[in-house]
């Protein structure tokens, strides 16, 4: 049986929906100040609402920014600071991605896709590492994709930035071993959240090519990686 463990503090990134408004849910009495990050408000407010509702004990703050922009992440971590918050869980879960022929996207989307699965992800991890170094251990999950090992043709620039995830927190894991820190990348197949809407391209048919039955529940995903954690 595994260890479940608690946290003083949780950070997820990506948190307004799909898997990082589901991990919120299942972290939310498992740790005692859990910090909401994504760009719309009313959708971090209202599930801040509803984990407050139901976990009177957990204390919730919520924080609409746009993680692309590196003066964001770095105005993120000193309004955590001015409140003692140092997170010793980070859940890098923010991402997005482009469906359709490489040759025919538009610049402006993949280099959203780029900063915010490469460059927004790596940041954070940098800023909020050495705290849980000082504070004697904690944990990184970040979200990647079956893809980073599968790359899908019409979703190229998405798979290489999940390959960089994947590869970049296996290495991390082995480094920040010995400082009581454990890393994960969550690598699940097609899920059930907004995503492939958000990816899907107004001429590229119904989005990621997916079957049905190939989807996996959100809520499974999220139970198995946490799990996985707690190893």
């Amino acid at each position: 049986m595994n260890h479940r463990r608690n946290y003083r503090c949780a950070l997820i990134t990506g948190a307004s929906s799909g898997l990082g408004e589901e991990l919120a849910i299942q972290l939310a009495h498992r740790t005692t100040h859990l910090v909401l990050v994504a760009r719309r408000e009313s959708l971090l407010q209202d599930l801040a609402e509803r984990l407050r509702a139901a976990y009177p004990e957990t204390a919730v703050s919520v924080f609409a920014m746009d993680l692309t922009r590196p003066e964001e992440r770095k105005r993120l971590v000193e309004m955590l600071a001015a409140d003692g918050l140092s997170p010793d869980l980070l859940v890098n879960n923010a991402g997005m991605g482009d469906y359709g022929e490489f040759a025919s996207a538009e610049w402006t989307k993949l280099e959203a896709t780029l900063r915010i699965n490469i460059e927004a992800l790596t940041h954070l991890t940098h800023l909020l590492v050495p705290g849980m170094i000082r504070g004697g251990g904690g944990a990184v999950m970040n979200i990647s994709s079956l893809a980073s090992i599968l790359p899908i043709p019409d979703f190229a620039v998405y798979a290489a930035t999940k390959a960089y995830v994947t590869s970049f927190s296996e290495a991390l894991r082995i480094e920040l071993r010995d400082h009581g820190i454990r890393v994960l990348a969550v690598c699940p197949g097609p899920v059930h959240t907004e995503f492939g809407n958000v990816a899907r391209r107004g001429d590229s048919g119904p989005g990621m090519p997916a079957r049905e039955f190939f989807y996996e529940p959100k809520e499974t995903v999220v139970y198995d990686a946490i799990d996985a954690l707690d190893r």
